[in-house]
């Protein structure tokens, strides 16, 4: 698939001796089914004496028969190289793809559609240093993708992923600085929209090597570690590391039912649908942290670092009708809109490069948990005399009664954040508890395997999207704050260093699990991905620290 790119800027210029048409195998099948791109180039007069060249794309399939079938074509460009068309061809099928994200909107359909400006094309394939191969293939599958899933006839979606699965993961593979910055260039709203398109392929080819797989993964390997994709920047005084993973792509922790989700048998009438809802959903991570640079002592300077925000959302990949036009069949939907993996651990850290010894520290801003607990003690003495009766004598004589009731109140929160030290790195970790049981959800497991003494926590997570106590948003998304997290991690540098612009890394390690919510299901996992990238960090001190 990388031939592709090169092959469009090698075709002949267009003129009257150029042949109009052009092809390009992309897969091909044993029984001569094919996949082919296919360039048209049409000579038109305006009337005078001048000629123009249009030149147009399309894909076409052809079957075992002998049938051609034109999928898609692009739209007619007026070009005087193919080298200028095939930036106008990437630009038109980024814009389809965007088009065709997957994701069901939670603020009402957008009002129009975006449009890639084709400066923000070119800049991309310039910025990334390379011939941009690897990024056009990731966009050309993933329209290719689109057209077999929607358009195509069956077999031609076995057909893409059987003989383009490997072209998929040396594309992505290949393509992540170009990707890093398109994402970058476009803005959130389009890049969730771009890499949720692209999170649903991936949540496809995952879920055909899984079931192809003639065993299952073991447990804590990683599954299709390609799919993880992340990028880190600095940009006004932020650090922001951004992730997105399929969830069917994430390993399962070690001691975590083994047993792959597409091979549960039909113990419940939900778990069809249930097991649909799971493997297309997608893991979205925003970590976003402030750093600032002081120098308030003339013999070193100071770097904190706190947690501006960590947002963590699993979104599904899929389709719903708007609430107006919503049935009461859809009642089903969302009914199956909650049973989707939430978070329940997660940890992020930063810190100087590994190996360095140019910064002291770190001094963390944060001590070990230590919970208060409260505890009352009542004692009661209630006493009954009688006179010298009978009845009294009969008693035993006068009587006296004592009790004492002792209570404990303690206070218990959904998360509890922490703050450690690995080596040169700060580590802010938090880990999601029953708010019944106290448990640690992440850490639970079933059938005995787990801590001494350890809850069940799966009665006190359903309905874990509603009431009052809830630890989610209605979103089904966790936002952290630094209302949460107020306390910064700090290190110190010489002042040699003022000026310099040093490389530091910074990590983010999230963990997903999934209890049922509403249904009746058994099924319950954990799952964990790990992103892991290199910033910037400007040592100028800001003003008014200056000593």
């Amino acid at each position: 698939m990388d031939e592709v790119w090169p092959w469009l800027a090698s075709l002949p210029p267009p003129g009257p001796d150029t042949p109009p048409r052009s092809s390009f195998s992309l897969a091909a099948s044993d029984d001569d089914s094919s996949i082919v791109l296919q360039t048209d180039c049409t000579n038109t007069s305006d009337g005078s004496t001048t000629e123009s060249v249009l030149v147009a794309f399309s894909l076409t399939v052809d079957s075992a028969n002998g049938v051609a079938h034109a999928l898609w074509t692009s739209e007619t460009f007026a070009a005087a190289s193919l080298v200028a068309s095939r930036l106008q061809l990437l630009g038109q099928l980024l814009d389809e793809v965007i088009a065709l994200s997957p994701s069901i909107p939670s603020l009402g359909p957008d009002a129009s559609e975006p449009k890639l400006d084709a400066e923000i094309v070119s800049a991309v394939i310039e910025a990334t240093g390379t011939d941009g191969s690897a990024f056009f293939s990731l966009a050309l599958l993933l329209r290719l993708f689109w057209l077999c899933a929607l358009e195509a006839p069956a077999d031609f979606g076995y057909l893409f992923f059987q003989a383009l699965g490997a072209e998929i993961e040396r594309a992505i593979g290949s393509c992540t600085p170009a990707l890093g910055v398109f994402l970058l260039s476009v803005g959130p709203d389009v890049e969730d929209r771009f890499m949720r398109s692209l999170g649903y392929m991936l949540a496809k080819w995952c879920l055909l090597r899984e079931m192809q797989a003639p065993t299952p993964a073991k447990p804590g390997t990683g599954v299709h570690p390609t799919a993880y994709l992340s990028y880190a920047t600095e940009v006004h005084g932020l650090w922001v590391l951004k992730g997105y993973a399929p969830v069917l792509a994430m390993p399962r922790v070690a001691g975590a039912s083994s047993v792959p989700l597409t091979a549960l048998p039909h113990e419940l009438p939900e778990e069809p649908a249930l097991r649909y809802g799971l493997v297309h959903q997608q893991l979205e991570v925003v970590a976003q942290l402030e750093y600032a640079v002081s120098v308030r002592d003339k013999r070193f300077i100071s770097v904190g670092v706190r947690v501006d925000n960590i947002r963590v959302r699993v979104v599904r990949l899929g389709y719903r009708k708007n609430d107006a036009d919503a049935t009461e069949g859809d009642v089903g939907d969302d009914v199956m809109d909650g049973e989707r993996h939430f978070p329940s651990r997660i940890r992020l850290w930063v810190g100087p490069r590994f190996g360095s010894s140019y910064a002291t520290g770190p001094s963390l801003g944060r001590s070990t948990g230590n919970p208060e607990r409260e505890v009352e003690m009542t004692r009661t003495v209630k006493g009954a005399f009688s006179a010298a009766t009978k009845l009294a004598s009969s008693n035993g004589g006068p009587r006296v009664k004592a009790k004492m009731r002792t209570s404990a109140r303690t206070r218990n929160r959904s998360w509890r954040w922490e703050q450690e030290a690995d080596g040169s790195a700060g580590v802010f970790e938090g880990v999601l508890c029953d708010p019944a049981t106290g448990t640690e959800v992440s850490a639970w497991r079933s059938g005995g395997n787990g801590w001494a003494g350890e809850a069940d926590p799966r009665n006190g997570m359903r309905r874990r999207y509603g009431g009052p106590g809830r630890a989610f948003s209605k979103m089904r998304g966790l936002v952290v704050a630094s209302d949460e997290l107020p306390e910064e991690v700090t290190w110190r540098m010489g002042r040699e260093a003022e000026g310099r612009t040093m490389r530091w890394r910074v990590g983010l390690k999230v963990w997903v699990s999934y209890l049922p919510n509403e249904v009746r299901s058994r099924h319950f996992e954990t799952r964990c991905v790990e992103w892991a990238h290199e910033v910037e960090l400007p040592l100028v001190a800001a003003n008014g620290d200056e000593s």
